[in-house]
C-alpha cells in the first residue's frame, strides 16, 4: 500500500497526473505555436497508458470509466496517426490539435469525477455527482476546453 492505495492504483494515479501535467505543457505549446516533441510524446504515451490501465481494475460490468477510456484511446490513435503518420500535413494539423485537446479534456473530466469522489469537502457538495456543484465544475471545464481548442486550432503551426 502506498498512501492508502494499492501499488497498481498508485501507478495509475501517477501516470494520470503525468498525462495531465504533460498535456498542459502541450496545450500551452499549441496556443503559442511552439513544437515540443518530447512533451507531446510523453503526453500521448502517458494518456494512453492511463486509459489502458483503467481496464486493470477488477470489475464485472462495463462502467462509464471504461467507455471514457475507449473513447480516449480512439482519440489518441487519431492524434498519433495525424502526428506520426500524416506529419500534420494539411487537415491533419487541425485533426491532431482537436484530438489532443479532447484527450486532455477527457483526462481532466475523469480528474474532476475522482476529486468529487475522493475529496471529502467536494464529495459533501455532490455525493451523487448529480448536484449543481459537480455540473458547474464539469461544464466549466468543457467550456474552457472548447475555447482552448478553438484558439489552438487557429494558432498552432508546426
Amino acid at each position: 500500500m502506498i498512501l492508502g492505495m494499492s501499488e497498481f492504483t498508485f501507478a495509475h494515479v501517477v501516470i494520470s497526473v503525468i498525462g495531465i501535467l504533460s498535456g498542459i505543457v502541450v496545450m500551452q505549446s499549441l496556443l503559442v505555436s511552439k513544437w515540443r516533441g518530447g512533451w507531446t510524446a510523453l503526453f500521448l504515451l502517458s494518456t494512453a497508458l492511463t486509459s489502458a490501465s483503467g481496464f486493470g481494475f477488477a470489475r464485472d460490468q462495463v462502467l462509464p470509466s471504461h467507455i471514457v477510456s475507449v473513447i480516449s484511446l480512439v482519440v489518441l490513435a487519431i492524434a498519433a496517426i495525424a502526428l506520426y503518420g500524416k506529419h500534420l500535413v494539411f487537415k491533419w494539423r487541425w485533426i491532431y490539435v482537436v484530438a489532443a485537446v479532447i484527450a486532455l479534456y477527457l483526462n481532466v473530466f475523469v480528474l474532476i469525477v475522482q476529486l468529487f469522489l475522493k475529496v471529502p469537502a467536494l464529495h459533501a457538495l455532490a455525493p451523487t455527482q448529480a448536484e449543481p456543484p459537480f455540473a458547474i465544475a464539469q461544464g466549466t471545464a468543457l467550456l474552457l476546453f472548447i475555447m482552448l481548442g478553438f484558439f489552438a486550432v487557429r494558432r498552432f503551426r508546426p
